[in-house]
């Protein structure tokens, strides 16, 4: 149990460390939301500050903030700033084979998740850490080993040196594939899965026309295309970020230029005059298509010394876009704990969760939710709203999802059951006079043969 010692008569009472591992998006925001609380903390990064970095290494692709993540910046004063910093997106905007551009809302009107650039996101996170007196940041420092029954650490810097630490609390924010987690995974009844999905990921830029965007900016661009897809989300400096999620067999297929010229003909003709030729040629081959991998484990934390969150606890595919605010909710699910209970902590457990643009029943199906979501708002909520709009638990919204699912599949049953019925039931009682069609039908017949023989 962690708790925050009090001024007692014996002497001043000494602060509760709390390390940090990870200066990613979560650590930095979990470093912010400790310090508030008062606790001493110390963040540990392997990578050079990225605010100083000439060029950042790492993941890229745009961001989708939604309520959870919202919530959690709220906490601690920083949702204006990063809010000021973004793109709204009202709607996805679904571009067909024939360039067709179709819309589908996200949720009611006014309803709106937020484009974010992930490098200007970390930095000012790391910036509102810093300025808690009680927080240093250390970069340059990567995890060599730790101990879970005393919180000592060993880091190492990129000059060989080592350095030693100690801490009451261990959070581990080090992504997916965490330095942290290999000791619980010496432990027995710790249960942990990684799956790497088949699809990859490669980033394109589309860029601005004129200085302007080149496609209509308050909507994330999807290009449906059944076993892969292509995404544009809009940046500040009015380009696009595009993002292919394609199978690896079919990356690998493409080797040349022309074959990427060709490629985008058939699947994606309209996104070719807007990103360039010549660039889609170069910057298809710039980097190798990236992999996805999904971690899930049980429990989180080991004692009272160490709990592991973001990634390290749970990476998602990206395409619910709820990997970075589920790792912002599990900072304020951890704050709001430990206010419960006076500043303890337990575990917490999330769900992954997907969906498919690309099927006539999804758009059916979502026309249906939310008329019945207009009609009866607290009754039937939109899976989709329920976790970007709302703080609904992940498995709480799962499991009224699948209610709403079987209440409504069923209604529509009925519906088409009883509107078959009440059809055939007014065919035998009124029977249609079959001399009467018959009349039209031979004269249209008439007309027809006459027409030919004209």
């Amino acid at each position: 149990h962690l708790k925050t010692m009090e001024e007692s008569p014996g002497g001043p009472s000494q602060k509760k460390v709390v390390a940090v591992v990870g200066g990613g998006l979560v650590g930095a925001l979990n470093a912010c939301f400790f310090a508030k609380r008062g606790f001493d903390v110390e963040l540990f990064e392997t990578r050079e500050d990225i605010r100083q970095a000439k060029i950042v290494r790492g993941r890229s692709i745009n961001l989708a903030l939604s309520h959870r993540g919202r919530q959690a910046l709220k906490h601690v004063g920083m949702e204006e700033k990063i809010v000021s910093q973004g793109i709204p997106m009202h709607a996805r905007m679904i571009h067909s084979l024939n360039g067709k551009q179709s819309p589908i809302p996200y949720g009611k009107k006014g309803q709106y998740i937020l484009s974010v650039d992930r490098a200007n996101l970390n930095k000012e996170l790391l910036t509102a850490a810093e300025t808690y007196p009680n927080t240093k940041l250390n970069f340059d420092r990567k995890l060599q080993d730790w101990s879970a029954e005393t919180g000592l650490m060993t880091f190492v810097r990129s000059d060989g040196s080592e350095e030693q630490v100690e801490a009451d609390l261990i959070v581990g924010c080090d992504g997916a594939f965490s330095a942290i987690r290999k000791q619980f995974l010496r432990r027995s009844r710790f249960n942990y899965s990684q799956t790497y999905i088949p699809h990859g990921y490669m980033e394109l830029t589309m860029p601005p026309i004129n200085g302007e965007f080149a496609m209509k900016p308050n909507y994330l661009h999807i290009w449906p295309r059944n076993t892969f897809m292509m995404i544009a989300l809009p940046n500040l400096d009015k380009t696009f970020t595009c993002t292919l999620f394609m199978p690896f067999e079919e990356f690998e297929k493409i080797t040349t230029g022309d074959e990427v010229i060709e490629f985008f003909q058939k699947y994606f003709p309209d996104a070719i005059p807007l990103i360039g030729v010549d660039a889609l040629k170069r910057d298809y081959f710039r980097l190798p298509a990236q992999a996805m991998v999904s971690v899930k484990c049980s429990p989180y934390h080991i004692g009272s010394k160490c709990v592991l969150m973001g990634d390290a606890a749970h990476a998602v595919v990206p395409f619910y876009g709820q990997g970075m605010n589920a790792g912002f909710e599990d900072c304020i699910v951890f704050d709001e704990i430990m206010e419960q209970f006076n500043e303890d902590f337990t575990q917490y457990e999330l769900q992954t969760m997907r969906a498919h643009v690309n099927s006539k029943w999804f758009l059916f199906r979502k026309h249906i939710d939310n008329l019945l979501h207009f009609l009866m708002p607290k009754t039937i909520i939109p899976l989709y709203t329920m976790v970007t709009f709302t703080r609904t638990r992940y498995h709480e919204a799962v499991a009224r999802w699948h209610w709403q699912d079987r209440v409504i599949n069923r209604g529509l049953l009925f519906s088409a059951t009883g509107a078959l019925l009440g059809g055939s039931f007014l065919l035998i009682k009124n029977p249609p006079d079959i001399n009467k069609l018959l009349v039209p039908a031979e004269k249209m017949w008439s007309r027809l043969v006459a027409l030919r023989t004209s």
